[in-house]
């Protein structure tokens, strides 16, 4: 039996509906998945009695899908089941997100929890490689985004962010702990994003089971906002939420998508 542990975003509902049998969802309070309601809601400082609930009620596989924030520890909310994690969760806050969640997929996984992938639920989430779009990429996009690549490899292996906006080989914007959202919108009511292009693919050594990078209507409507040209995501690196909608809106906002092998 599976358990989606769920944050914000469509993402846990689309793995929900693709499951044969209906997951035991729990999410963490303040993150609840959008059209899906948890069955259960825990905070970090119970994350040991969430942990053994799981198991004594016979699920034996976790999924993570779906996006948060880091929380805050509140000392005084910590159950007796936390308190021998503690050392970690507060070394994990302390980490780039990666490291961080490495940590966390660890516990579970010392408890006996198996770890299942979005990828491995819906594998069409990764959409083939190409250019999707009905416009096209030119000379100076297939350049930008080798730099952008070259851009994004340094910081995934910094483990910061999985994103940026390049333009004549120069970066824009970067993304850090405030999130591709964030980024995107710093562009938009500038000049800066005229012939830019954005780029995001998962960082160089992630645990691709977890918090695989995701794109959606959304950062198509921020990139077109932004006055960029285009998205560009790694071919099997990074999830597509809608992918026949988002081409659609790539396609009414005239910006190229392009999934790119690197």
């Amino acid at each position: 039996m599976l358990a989606l542990i769920a944050g914000q975003g469509q993402l846990p509902r689309i793995l929900a509906d693709r499951l044969p049998i209906a997951p035991h969802v729990a999410s963490l309070e303040g993150f609840d998945p959008e059209g899906l309601k948890p069955d259960r809601r825990f905070r970090l400082e119970t994350l040991g009695t969430l942990v053994n609930d799981l198991k004594s009620a016979g699920i034996t596989e976790v999924c993570f899908a779906g996006a948060i924030a880091r929380p805050e520890v509140d000392p005084s909310a910590l159950d007796a089941a936390t308190i021998p994690l503690v050392p970690r969760i507060m070394a994990a806050l302390q980490m780039g997100d990666d490291s961080a969640l490495r940590t966390v997929l660890s516990i579970f996984e010392e408890a006996g929890l198996g770890i299942k992938a979005a990828t491995e639920i819906a594998p069409d989430l990764l959409p083939a490689e190409g250019i999707l779009s009905k416009r096209q990429v030119e000379a100076n996009h297939r350049s930008d985004a080798k730099r952008a690549a070259e851009i994004a490899g340094t910081l995934g292996d910094l483990d910061l962010g999985q994103s940026c906006v390049v333009r004549k080989g120069q970066a824009l914007a970067l993304e850090a702990l405030p999130g591709t959202d964030f980024m995107l919108d710093t562009l938009i009511g500038t000049k800066y994003g005229t012939g830019a292009l954005f780029y995001k693919a998962k960082k160089p050594a992630q645990d691709v089971r977890i918090d695989l990078p995701v794109i959606g209507l959304e950062t198509v409507e921020r990139v077109a906002k932004a006055g960029l040209d285009g998205l560009v995501i790694e071919a099997g690196g990074v999830m597509v939420l809608d992918l026949a909608a988002v081409v659609s809106a790539a396609d009414e906002a005239d910006v190229f998508l392009w999934v790119r092998s690197t």
